[in-house]
């Protein structure tokens, strides 16, 4: 019976490999530039700004939480 191997494929450099030691990237060099991505801030989550009246509603909402709580 023969033996089955997983490969996975590398987010940054695109490259198939079989090993485990670094997933899910094929090399210490992959993780470093996907860590530096995170680093530089090129990886981000997009947001959208809020108008005047929403951030004061907002405002608002944590004061009367905060009393509520306390």
């Amino acid at each position: 019976m023969s033996e089955v191997i997983k490969t996975h494929k590398c987010p940054i450099c695109g490259k198939l490999f079989a090993g485990e030691e670094y997933m899910p990237f094929c090399s210490k060099r992959c993780a470093d530039v996907d860590l530096n991505r995170w680093f530089n801030g090129s990886y981000a989550v997009a947001s959208e700004d809020l108008d005047e009246l929403e951030t004061e509603e907002l405002a608002e909402a944590l004061e009367n939480a905060e009393k509520d709580g306390k």
